[in-house]
């Protein structure tokens, strides 16, 4: 073969190759934990004066955070308000919910359920195609172990079942067997277990006690979990994808592939990650899954669960 024949056998060759008119599609995701706050419309009490976080995150960084990554489709994510704001923060999201103007297509709201109005203030969204479940963050101080299982706050969460809502539970990772005594109380309400139960990536001795009490409350069939949040326990510049493998391959293993969904926990993610370097770090670990089993976790479950279309 002289020279002329070998570049035209190249040429040849480069336009047979499938990804030389275009790059293989990007996977579709779906963040099932999306966080936004315009902090001239609503307060965080728990914002701290100097945090990155004392910031606006609206839909514009958002899209800014998140582009290139594929994201289709956004679950927006309570973000603890005020009590008087909280049906702010609701008309605010289920506006930009019906504005067809970002990702965001559903939400995940703020909501106390042991609290007086509870029940008034869930009802408006029974049948909502934009409202699909409440959340009341339990993992902070000022809740102590064992706080959601007292009967008035039972009583509020079996009513998310009766209206058709889910409830997420945050909790701290020692404390996941009282969130497995409020699913087995509630039979007929669907869970999300957010943020693989706030695995202790840097704690062996806790993270022993985490694997047995995944595989616990797992073991329930009306709850699912969220593999997110786990990067911002990591140390800033100190981490990669095997920091975080253990924790996230043993949720998928105790869930399995059609119980967990991928959430981003923007812009928590970013006191230790990018939202960039996180969704990276995720489909490092799970690279040696099928294709198949990729979409279930980025994409399929959560259009599944909260029936996005």
């Amino acid at each position: 073969m002289n020279r002329r024949e070998f570049v035209a056998a190249g040429i040849s060759a480069i336009a047979l190759s499938p990804l030389s008119a275009k790059e293989a599609p990007m996977q579709p995701i779906i963040d099932t934990h999306q966080h936004l706050w315009d902090l001239t419309k609503v307060k965080l009490s728990w914002l701290k004066e100097g945090s990155p976080l004392n910031n606006q995150f609206r839909p514009q960084e958002y899209a800014t955070a998140t582009a290139d990554v594929g994201i289709v489709k956004s679950v927006y994510m309570e973000v603890d308000v005020v009590p008087d704001n909280q049906q702010i923060e609701a008309d605010y999201i289920i506006d930009l919910c019906k504005s067809k103007k970002t990702p965001t297509v559903a939400a995940v709201l703020g909501g106390h359920p042991s609290s007086e109005g509870f029940a008034k203030y869930v009802a408006q969204f029974k049948g909502s195609p934009y409202v699909k479940g409440i959340r009341q963050v339990i993992h902070v101080d000022s809740t102590p172990a064992g706080y959601c299982n007292s009967k008035d706050f039972e009583k509020g969460v079996q009513l998310l079942g009766e209206l058709g809502l889910s409830f997420d539970i945050c909790i701290r990772p020692g404390e996941i067997p009282y969130g497995a005594k409020l699913v087995d109380a509630c039979p007929h309400t669907r869970f999300i277990l957010d943020h693989c139960g706030n695995a202790p990536i840097n704690d062996a001795a806790q993270m022993a006690t985490w694997k047995k009490d995944i595989a616990d409350i797992a073991s329930r069939k009306n709850i699912v979990c969220k593999v997110s949040g786990i990067v911002a326990s990591a140390k800033k510049g100190a981490w990669n994808a095997d920091t975080l493998a253990p924790a996230i391959n043993h949720t998928i293993e105790a869930f399995g592939w059609d119980r967990v969904m991928f959430g981003g926990d923007w812009p928590v993610c970013t006191l230790a990650a990018s939202y960039k370097e996180w969704v990276a770090a995720l489909k490092s670990i799970v690279s040696n899954q099928s294709k198949e089993n990729q979409m279930k976790l980025f994409h399929d479950n959560a259009a599944k669960f909260y029936g996005l279309t």
